[in-house]
């Protein structure tokens, strides 16, 4: 027996309701050479963030990310849907969650349906990337570097 189908509710307002999800195994980008990025989604506008990280990143990294990147800028959400990535469900995450009144809903390994937001965005993104970077299309930043897809996730982001 599995547990009980529960409904999403909909959001009323920006960043009330929100998913995440990690983008890993990538080549190492930019000067930091990142290698992975977490990608979030507001449920409302269907807008999104990608923030660059390394996917050796620990709990404290990743709180520390949506931090400075998320509750910073967009305000506190009511609701986070994440798969059970131990990134999410350490107790220093948990702990932050609780502080700030955020329910942290999980999604199931079999369900990936639930988080489909997220996957469906990263899905989108990968696509665009690949195909920036197969055409040879030159793109550098102010600092020189070309063909990078740390460089690239601003626009990607903006589309």
């Amino acid at each position: 027996m599995y547990g009980i189908l529960q409904h999403i509710e909909e959001p009323k307002h920006p960043w009330e309701t929100i998913n995440m999800d990690w983008v890993t195994a990538l080549v190492p980008g930019g000067k930091e050479n990142f290698n992975a990025f977490l990608i979030i989604v507001d449920r409302f506008r269907k807008s999104v963030r990608f923030l660059p990280c390394h996917k050796e990143d620990k709990a404290m990294d990743t709180g520390l990310l949506f931090w400075n990147n998320i509750i910073s800028t967009c305000g506190v959400p009511k609701i986070i849907i994440s798969d059970r990535d131990p990134k999410f469900t350490l107790e220093f995450l948990t702990n932050l969650y609780y502080m700030l009144g955020t329910k942290l809903s999980f999604s199931t390994a079999y369900h990936p349906q639930t988080d489909g937001l997220a996957e469906r965005m990263i899905q989108t993104m990968e696509d665009i990337i690949w195909r920036f970077c197969a055409y040879g299309m030159e793109y550098k930043d102010h600092e020189g570097y070309t063909n990078e897809w740390v460089t690239l996730l601003p626009a990607v982001q903006l589309a």
